[in-house]
C-alpha cells in the first residue's frame, strides 16, 4: 500500500491511498486531512485500510504524473510540514567523489569510517518539489549534480512509516571550495525533490531494492547507473538514531540516506535536462532542470 499527496483543482492538497494502481481519496472521505496528521496518528494503518475499503477508487495513479498546474490534478511531494534532513558519505562511491572534489579530502575519508555519521539539514517544505516540477541549479555554480537517495519517512516519534525517492541536488563546486560552504552547496529553493509516493514500511524491505538514475538531455541519455541499496554502509536505524539525538520533529521528518550514483567529474546538470530516479518497490521520481532565480 502507498500514500500520495495530490492537487485537486479548486480544493488544494488531498491525501490518497494507492492500491492496485488506483488512488482512493482519503481526504474526500474525511479520513486523512493531511500528511502530518497521518504520520502522527497511532491508527495510521487502520486509516489507510479504511480509506481503501470506504473511499471509491479514483483515477489511476499514472494519470497524476503531469506537470504541476492549478487547473489540473497532479502529484505533490509526499510531505507537508516535515523538514528534510540528509546523511552523507554512506556509500563508497560518494566518499570517493567528495574526496576528489574537495580541497580537504581527508574529512570525507574520516567520516566514512567514523562511528558518527554525517547528518545535515537539507530543506524546509517550501524548498521541496514533487514529481514533474523543476529542480534547480544555482547560477553561482558551474558544477551541479543530482544525488538520488532512498528517503525514509518518519513519524514524530521517529518510527519508520515508509519510504520514498529523494533527489539531493548539490553544487559540487561550492562544496569543493570549502566544507564550511556545505549549506550553500545543499540548500536553496528547488534543491530537493521527493516522491512520487510513500510505500509503507510493512510493504517494502529497502535492502532488497535497487536504485537507478537516468539523466536525459535533448532526448538522449547522458548518464545512467544503478546500485543495490544494500551496499549502503550504515543501517537506516543507525541514521535515524543519530538524527533524533537531542532533536524533536513535531510533524515527523524525511531523512535522505545518501547516494552511490554520482556522474563523472566532467558532468554538470544544465537547464532543460531531465532527471529520472527509480527505486524498485516505490516508483520513479522525474523532474526537469531549471536555473534558480
Amino acid at each position: 500500500m502507498q500514500i500520495c499527496r495530490f492537487h485537486v483543482p479548486g480544493e488544494g492538497a488531498h491525501v490518497g491511498v494507492v492500491r492496485d494502481g488506483r488512488v482512493h481519496d482519503a481526504t474526500a472521505a474525511g479520513l486523512i486531512a493531511d500528511l502530518a496528521g497521518f504520520l502522527a496518528s497511532p491508527d495510521r494503518l487502520r486509516l489507510a485500510e479504511r480509506t481503501f475499503a470506504e473511499a471509491p477508487p479514483g483515477p489511476p495513479l499514472s494519470d497524476l504524473f503531469r506537470p504541476p498546474a492549478p487547473d489540473v490534478p497532479h502529484l505533490l511531494p509526499p510531505l507537508d510540514l516535515q523538514e528534510v534532513w540528509a546523511a552523507g558519505v554512506t556509500y563508497t562511491r560518494s566518499r570517493e567523489a567528495r574526496m576528489r572534489e574537495s580541497g580537504s579530502p581527508d574529512i570525507y575519508d574520516r567520516v566514512y569510517d567514523a562511528p558518527r555519521p554525517e547528518i545535515f539539514f537539507k530543506a524546509t517544505p517550501h524548498r521541496v518539489v514533487g514529481p514533474g516540477a523543476p529542480i534547480t541549479i544555482r547560477p553561482d555554480s558551474d558544477w551541479d549534480v543530482p544525488e538520488p537517495e532512498l528517503a525514509v519517512v518518519l513519524s514524530p516519534d521517529l518510527e519508520v512509516v515508509g519510504y520514498t525517492v529523494g533527489n539531493d541536488v548539490s553544487s559540487r563546486r561550492i562544496e569543493g571550495e570549502n566544507p564550511l560552504y556545505l549549506p550553500q552547496a545543499k540548500i536553496w529553493v528547488g534543491s530537493c525533490a521527493v516522491g512520487p509516493v510513500i510505500t509503507l514500511a510493512g510493504d517494502l524491505d529497502p535492502m532488497q531494492s535497487t536504485m537507478q538514475m537516468r539523466i536525459r538531455r535533448g532526448g538522449e541519455t547522458v548518464f545512467e547507473g544503478s546500485i543495490a541499496i544494500s551496499q549502503m554502509r550504515r543501517s537506516i536505524s543507525e541514521l535515524v538514531t543519530y538524527l533524533g539525538r537531542y532533536n524533536r520533529f513535531p510533524h515527523g521528518a524525511v531523512l535522505l540516506t545518501g547516494t552511490a550514483l554520482v556522474p563523472p567529474d566532467d558532468f554538470t546538470l544544465l537547464p532543460g535536462d531531465r532527471v529520472e530516479i527509480t527505486i524498485s518497490g516505490i516508483g520513479t521520481l522525474a523532474n526537469p532542470v531549471a536555473r534558480a532565480e
